[in-house]
């Protein structure tokens, strides 16, 4: 178990459709796994959650956003053992333009296009299950209001990890 200060990550995600087909990004890491996810990132120091959010999705992918609608729904991830917390907050472009320009100065982002919704599954199936779970269900149901999920995570090797919803 992790002792000690407790590192706070805040992230925004942002959900970009073109009628009904989801903008999603696809990251190389570190461990050279492969995760699907929407285009989004951590917030920096000084900036908003929204103005993060437009710096990530034009970094990542070249869209430039002018106006969020949101949050439509939000993680929180315990990371027990590695002493991390997570939060996530996605929201939804109401109004951008532009193309798809793959131009990521962190060099994650390999991979960016817009895909049906079945296609989405398909792809996030590799991505952990707090990107994959709250994505995926807000695709299914538009609901109206906010949805929030809570997870646990343990251990502190990535293929080792598990994940409980709470």
């Amino acid at each position: 178990m992790a002792t000690g200060r407790v590192r706070d990550w805040e992230v925004a995600g942002g959900i970009v459709l073109r009628g009904e087909q989801l903008l999603l990004v696809r990251n190389r890491r570190r461990n050279d796994s492969v995760e699907w996810s929407t285009p989004g990132g951590v917030v920096d120091p000084g900036e908003t959650l929204l103005e993060a959010l437009g710096r990530e999705v034009l970094e990542e992918t070249g869209i430039q956003v002018h106006r969020w609608e949101g949050p439509l729904y939000e993680i929180t991830v315990d990371f027990a053992d590695l002493g991390w917390r997570l939060r996530v907050e996605a929201h939804r472009a109401v109004n951008w333009n532009g193309e798809i320009v793959l131009e990521d100065p962190d060099g994650i982002v390999e991979h960016a296009d817009f895909y049906d919704p079945d296609e989405c599954e398909v792809h996030l199936v590799q991505s952990p299950r707090w990107v994959r779970e709250p994505l995926l269900d807000w695709c299914r149901q538009r609901p109206d209001q906010m949805l929030s999920y809570r997870y646990q995570v343990t251990g502190t090797e990535i293929d080792g990890l598990a994940v409980i919803r709470l």
